[in-house]
């Protein structure tokens, strides 16, 4: 795999067949390590889209993901006012956190285009993904520019996806 850092050339971050992602992980992590497809991504993203069922079979319970979805931090807060965003180019202002998730709590604090609910995450070398069901839109977004910090193309490119919805 190759990443990109702005200014700079593209260069080797992890070899194929030396790849630390190719064997299983010492460390189980729910929020770090996985490995997809794009199109078997899109197809998670599209049984959430449809409420937990993929091809006429239901993988998650409605209600499962209902609650997955609703912001699960204390006191209601959001993101922005219990931790520092060290990792992405995204403040955390308006979003809460579910089982799994950031959740769009306030459109107008994120300072980005969304709906309240869109639920999404990033990875470690700017991917992302988000699932919105009030416009029944998802999108996958699969890259290698590293850090994510270093450039705001996740911003960019929901704020073009957004904006072209009539």
């Amino acid at each position: 795999m190759k990443m990109w850092v702005p200014g700079g050339k593209p260069k080797l971050f992890d070899r194929g067949e030396q790849s630390a992602w190719s064997r299983s992980p010492r460390f189980l992590s729910g929020g770090g390590g996985l490995v997809s497809t794009a199109l078997n991504y899109h197809r998670f993203c599209s049984m959430c889209l449809n409420g937990g069922t993929l091809d006429g079979v239901r993988i998650v319970g409605r209600k499962t993901l209902d609650l997955m979805t609703l912001n699960h931090l204390p006191g209601g807060k959001d993101l922005a006012s219990l931790s520092k965003s060290l990792f992405s180019e995204t403040q955390n202002a308006g979003t809460g956190f579910g089982l799994g998730f950031a959740v769009n709590m306030d459109v107008a604090k994120s300072m980005m285009p969304g709906s309240v609910g869109e639920y999404y995450w990033g990875g470690m070398f700017s991917t992302a993904f988000f699932i919105d069901p009030v416009e029944r839109i998802h999108m996958v977004f699969m890259t290698q520019l590293r850090p994510s910090s270093a450039y705001p193309i996740r911003r960019e490119l929901k704020t073009l996806i957004y904006s072209a919805l009539t």
